[in-house]
């Protein structure tokens, strides 16, 4: 049987991936190839040779993501920050702009002095594969106590895989009705809702339109919808002095923060962007003795 060097496969895939008109041949091959081999990735750089059926199984995944499959999709998992969750067809793929989101809502979570109970209690809406709240409970020293939203489906079949093991309360609900029992009471509440506006679909690549839920991506002509229910909840949910940290497109700099103020329910509205440089995602703090706004259907 024979051998084959990883340094040479790599090769051969990364440039049939670049062929194949892919933005990041290099990371996909390096991802596929360790799925084929059964390791983690960092152990390629160790392995001096892998046998015929491994490039048997690289070539098969090769020639599925040249046609447009996500990497994800084809190892099952998607690597975010220090952890990695479990992905696949009906779920939202997380994306590297999100970290920055978990990053800032770490660094709160840190100085927060809890409002009820000895640990911070955090509300994570809309959250898909459950990224944010698996981050959060991997990294956040103190155990805060998490509870994660969603309201699809198939989404919720990804979200309790990856967030059961981890102690992680998951609830199928619409944002804009979930957890009226914490309702006053929340530290912090973060989420990645849908935010790009309807006309954003004919730039999108087909990988992203043939297998990301349309559900998690679009949100309204302007890309708000989902915002505009996720500011009454947030609203609803948290206790004075607590914090909201939301997600966006990069051109809702403006109209988010906007939003957020218009609402009369926040203070301290800040927007930030990601470590790009693009505007990312909105800050805001639970005003004290501020009215609660409806929560728009």
């Amino acid at each position: 049987m024979s051998a084959r060097r990883p340094a040479a496969l790599l090769r051969d895939g990364v440039a049939r991936l670049a062929g194949a008109g892919l933005p990041t041949p290099r990371a996909d091959a390096r991802l596929l190839l360790a799925h084929a081999a059964r390791m983690d990735p960092s152990g390629l750089a160790t392995t001096r040779e892998l046998d015929e059926p491994v490039a048997a199984r690289y070539e098969r995944l090769l020639v599925r993501r040249a046609a447009g499959e996500p990497v994800q999709h084809l190892t099952g998992v998607a690597w975010f920050r220090t952890i990695r969750v479990l992905v696949g067809p009906g779920v939202f793929i997380p994306r590297p702009e999100t970290e920055t989101v978990v990053q800032f809502a770490l660094r709160r979570l840190v100085t927060l002095r809890p409002g009820t109970g000895p640990t911070p209690l955090v509300v994570d809406l809309c959250t898909g594969s459950g990224v944010i709240a698996a981050a959060i409970a991997e990294e956040c020293p103190g155990e805060p106590r998490i509870h994660a939203v969603e309201s699809s489906a198939e989404a919720l079949v990804w979200a309790r895989r990856n967030l059961e093991p981890r102690g992680v309360r998951v609830v199928h609900a619409d944002m804009a009705e979930a957890l009226h029992e914490l309702d006053g009471r929340v530290d912090l509440v973060v989420a990645n809702p849908p935010y790009l506006p309807a006309a954003a679909a004919g730039a999108l690549p087909a990988d992203v339109l043939d297998h990301d839920p349309p559900e998690a991506l679009f949100s309204g002509e302007d890309g708000l919808d989902a915002l505009r229910v996720l500011v009454g909840a947030a609203a609803r949910l948290l206790r004075p002095g607590g914090w909201l940290v939301a997600e966006h497109d990069e051109t809702q700099d403006g109209s988010a923060p906007r939003l957020l103020a218009d609402s009369g329910a926040f203070g301290t509205i800040e927007d930030h962007p990601d470590l790009t440089g693009r505007p990312r995602f909105v800050s805001a703090v639970r005003a004290s003795g501020a009215r609660r706004p409806e929560v728009e259907e």
